[in-house]
């Protein structure tokens, strides 16, 4: 009980500011979407390159070859690393990986990049810090272990809110996996649940350099901001950077934020440049150039089919490219077209409920049920959690019948024994089309937190290339093959009974879960 009270001083929540969107689409098939590149970096890659892949076994599995494969860089940002035995065999890739660089002659140097949160990194006694300590000290020059701080968790807040609860104010969100020039996107932490029975999203982008560098150069600004963790267990700034707790919060976001920024802004140039002497070579004739720089290269690359737009969420910061994207594609989705929504936690702002309520195309929003909810049979308050969801899915659930909406928005939940739920995205169909031309992928739960709390990462992949659509349309098919339509009944089931105390406490602790 007393945990509750400890959250006294958030639960007046911060006004969400909703910004405009940058522009509507443009009606030209998958081109459409250009808009986002005045945002964001555009990076055309060949959809030979992009794997959609579908099991955690798989992901996990492609981890530890991909670990073990690398040669110049393992960069990998997510909100903890777990402690079991599946996670220490990763460690000891990276180990293995590390040493080999050491002793192979002429090669080049390998450098790993760690970025974690700091308040779920350092849980407990045995926890993220611990397990990658015995690498700082194996390999002090080659390794970076980095660990973000929120800026609003910060005096009498930080020293009276207990471990856990600390989360609640701002994380570390972003699910980033890189080695050399192959990217993994994905919701997915590196834990042993999400290895075996945790059911998530990632995608493979091969051979991709310039989104590798991005990633790259995004969670090395972020690391510059963060704790960085040494080898006896203790954690300092780099020299010169503001503190984010101890330091002026106004001046720390400042540096964050500009940072962050940099990086979004000199790699969208970076691509407007190659995107105009690629537009000039193929439209002036100077197919000689061409030749010649594809020779200096290794070959022809194939055309681009395929458009990767990095999306950035970082409220804290003053970063809210994400939600201005999501938010536009929300309001632009034209009658007829199919939105498919899925969320492992189902607490949607009020800005995209408005947007989904209002707006004309048809959506499949998909859940975890409470079983497979990640809280399920959790001890203490957090148990209380999927009972949470519960009340506040049984609210929209009521809206979308009030305006008599339920044929437009479908509410689906995810059922599979054994197995807990923590997809998300979103597949977006054009009018009369079968397959999907647009996804979202990342960390982003289109929740409270994700928008306003967290630091948050995700692509928009857009396609023109039919097997890649195939190959998203079957993944999308894949998870809601296991899921059940909700409907007025699914309410009245034993399971799905909300306690009253619940009912009164969800309103005002909703936007710190």
């Amino acid at each position: 009980r007393s945990s509750w009270l400890l959250l006294a001083p958030l639960l007046t929540p911060p006004v969400p500011v909703i910004t405009a969107p940058p522009c509507s689409l443009c009606p030209e098939g998958a081109h459409r979407f250009q808009w986002i590149r005045n945002l964001v970096p555009e990076f055309g890659i060949s959809s030979s390159h992009v794997k959609v892949l579908s099991s955690p076994a798989e992901f996990y599995e492609l981890l530890k070859v991909q670990i073990k494969a690398a040669k110049r860089r393992v960069v990998m940002a997510s909100l903890y690393l777990g402690t079991g035995l599946l996670e220490q065999e990763l460690v000891d890739c990276l180990e293995e990986t590390l040493e080999k660089s050491l002793q192979a002659k002429g090669s080049p140097d390998l450098r790993v990049s760690i970025l974690l949160d700091y308040t779920r990194g350092s849980r407990g006694r045995k926890n993220s810090r611990t397990m990658l300590i015995p690498l700082l000290q194996r390999f002090p020059e080659k390794v970076r272990v980095s660990l973000f701080h929120t800026p609003n968790l910060r005096g009498l807040l930080r020293l009276l809110i207990p471990e856990r609860f600390n989360e609640t104010i701002g994380l570390q969100h972003i699910k980033v996996y890189l080695f050399d020039d192959n990217v993994i996107l994905s919701g997915a932490n590196l834990s042993d649940l999400y290895f075996t029975n945790r059911q998530d999203r990632y995608v493979l982008l091969q051979d991709s350099p310039e989104i590798a560098d991005f990633f790259t150069e995004l969670v090395d600004a972020i690391g510059d901001v963060s704790l960085q963790l040494q080898r006896d267990d203790t954690v300092q700034m780099m020299e010169g950077m503001v503190h984010p707790y101890q330091g002026d919060k106004v001046a720390y976001c400042e540096i964050a934020n500009r940072r962050v920024m940099e990086v979004i802004n000199s790699a969208r140039t970076r691509q407007e440049l190659l995107h105009a002497k690629t537009f000039h070579s193929s439209h002036a004739g100077s197919s000689l150039l061409s030749q010649q720089g594809s020779q200096a290269s290794g070959g022809l690359k194939p055309e681009p089919d395929t458009w990767i737009y990095p999306l950035i969420q970082m409220k804290p910061f003053g970063i809210q490219i994400d939600e201005m994207v999501t938010e536009t594609l929300l309001t632009e989705a034209e009658r007829d077209a199919r939105v498919y929504l899925t969320t492992g936690y189902f607490n949607l702002t009020q800005a995209y409920m408005d947007l989904i309520l209002g707006t004309r195309a048809e959506y499949r929003i998909l859940l975890a049920s409470p079983e497979v909810n990640g809280f399920f049979g959790a001890k203490g308050v957090a148990g209380a959690i999927p009972a949470a969801y519960v009340y506040i899915e049984h609210q929209f659930y009521s809206e979308v019948c009030y305006l008599q909406q339920q044929e437009r928005v479908q509410l689906q939940e995810y059922s599979r024994a054994g197995w807990t739920f923590h997809a998300k995205g979103l597949w977006l169909y054009l009018a009369g089309s079968d397959l999907p031309c647009l996804t979202l992928i990342g960390s982003p739960n289109f929740g409270y937190r994700s928008v306003h709390r967290d630091l948050e990462a995700q692509v928009a992949i857009v396609t023109e290339n039919k097997a890649l659509q195939q190959q998203l349309h079957q993944e999308q098919e894949q998870l809601y093959l296991c899921s059940g339509v909700v409907s007025t009944s699914t309410f009245e089931q034993p399971n799905r009974y909300v306690k009253l105390w619940v009912k009164l406490v969800t309103p005002l602790i909703k936007n710190f879960f």
